[in-house]
């Protein structure tokens, strides 16, 4: 467990990730997280929560329109 202090960073507030955070979460500066509210509370991610749901939405469309979509790949 990591205790983090808000500090003021120009207008906004933010908070510093230890290296080894970074590290555990195969970051590095200018990557972009994403803060996701949970039944816990909430967690910080790598990855973009939402696009599992894109993902499956689009495969089931392929699905759907298999096809439709072979006929406009001619």
């Amino acid at each position: 467990m990591h205790a983090l202090k808000i500090t003021k960073i120009g207008n906004s507030s933010g908070v510093v990730l230890p290296k080894d955070v970074l590290s555990d979460l195969n970051l590095e500066q200018g990557d972009q997280i994403f803060i996701v509210k949970s039944e816990d509370g909430y967690k910080i991610v790598p990855y973009d929560p939402d696009f599992e749901e894109q993902l499956a939405a689009a495969v089931e469309g392929e699905r759907v329109y298999r096809n439709a979509l072979r006929q406009l790949a001619k």
